[in-house]
């Protein structure tokens, strides 16, 4: 695209205060919430740093649940915070179960905060939350959910599982942009953090400050010039999903978990890592590579076969057993998953790694996406 056909993205007329706020009631009204929302400017690890520096004082006990990175950053935040930290985990193979946090409620009463992540595109598990949400509940504890990675891609009922600060960002199954983000804080959070002296003031991370400037004053006014060109494309993002139907997108990105996991197993040389179908997240869906071969020659391979297809090795320790296949977005679509499988295969066999015979492998992820969508 050149500069004479490109769309004009520069002279916009301003972004006012109105239209600002019609769009967080759009993403609100997917996220299931008629909470108060605040929309940070900013990629999501921004309100999710800010809901813990918020809510948890010096000397409170926090439940930190971890299947994945994401999980292991909130600990370290929650104890710079001065939070005596407990924590529950799973393998990234799996998920953390409803019983696992009531155990930790039980031993330890004086937790006032627990942190989970709902989807980890990461490891690609996900983990209950309608469950943990109602043990957290009966306990009294407020409960901060990441659901970056989930939103547009699995129910995500904030309201109904009484989830106190829930963070979204457009840019994984909205297939928006990553540059600003939003979360949902109930009243009760709102008062836990009216209460904590050490909330950030007169910070970029302060929902104190958006609250007074923002919200208190009913949304007439923003308090600062708008990440305009994110925004805009936070709008449309929203108004997709709304065309498509949020059911019809959760549906596909639910096809597009269940068909890549149907066509490795057919296949063969690789094996889903996250071994239950109920664990896997519907954003990605991450592998585990076979004895004595590198994750990342098998990505290497595979891209050498198709370079468009979304695969990647996972990061840090885990990048020579893992590889992620992303399906969230635009990705969770029928021929990319088939794609996805195909090019596996080429890259397998390139590799001298025994498989099962390619378009035995491709028909069965077809069938599994036909059965969700049909079903």
């Amino acid at each position: 695209m050149t500069a004479n056909t490109a769309p004009d993205l520069l002279d916009l007329p301003p972004l006012g205060a109105g239209h600002f706020a019609r769009i967080e009631d759009k993403v609100a009204a997917l996220m299931r919430t008629r909470e108060t929302v605040v929309t940070m400017q900013g990629e999501a690890l921004l309100p999710l740093e800010a809901c813990i520096r918020s809510a948890v004082r010096p000397g409170s006990t926090a439940l930190n649940v971890i299947t994945g990175p994401y999980g292991e950053t909130f600990g370290g935040w929650l104890r710079s915070c001065g939070a005596e930290v407990i924590t529950v985990t799973a393998p990234f193979s799996g998920a953390v179960t409803p019983e696992q946090v009531a155990e930790a409620l039980r031993a330890h009463p004086a937790i006032d905060f627990v942190s989970l992540v709902h989807a980890e595109a990461a490891t690609g598990n996900t983990n209950p939350v309608a469950g943990i949400a109602e043990v957290v509940r009966e306990h009294g504890a407020l409960l901060m959910l990441d659901a970056v990675a989930s939103v547009g891609a699995e129910p995500l009922l904030t309201d109904e599982w009484g989830v106190d600060l829930c963070v979204i960002g457009g840019q994984k199954a909205m297939a928006g942009p990553a540059g600003v983000s939003v979360v949902s804080v109930s009243a009760r959070a709102w008062e836990r953090i009216a209460a904590n002296e050490q909330a950030p003031r007169r910070s970029y991370l302060s929902l104190l400050d958006w609250k007074e400037r923002w919200i208190d004053g009913g949304r007439a006014a923003l308090p600062h010039a708008p990440a305009q060109l994110e925004m805009l494309a936070l709008e449309q993002a929203a108004d997709r999903v709304e065309r498509a139907g949020l059911d019809a997108v959760i549906a596909r990105h639910r096809a597009a978990a269940g068909a890549t996991r149907a066509g490795v197993r057919v296949l063969g040389g690789v094996t889903p890592y996250v071994v239950r179908d109920e664990d896997a997240a519907p954003v990605a869906t991450t592998l585990r590579a076979p004895e004595g071969t590198d994750a990342r020659d098998i990505v290497a391979a595979a891209l050498a076969a198709d370079a468009c297809v979304p695969v990647q090795a996972a990061g840090g320790a885990l990048a020579k057993e893992m590889v992620r296949v992303n399906h969230y977005g635009l990705e969770a679509d029928r021929e990319v998953v088939l794609a996805t499988v195909s090019a596996l295969a080429e890259g397998l066999r390139a590799l001298g790694v025994p498989v099962a015979e390619p378009g035995e492998a491709v028909v069965a992820a077809g069938k599994a996406w036909d059965a969700v969508i049909e079903g």
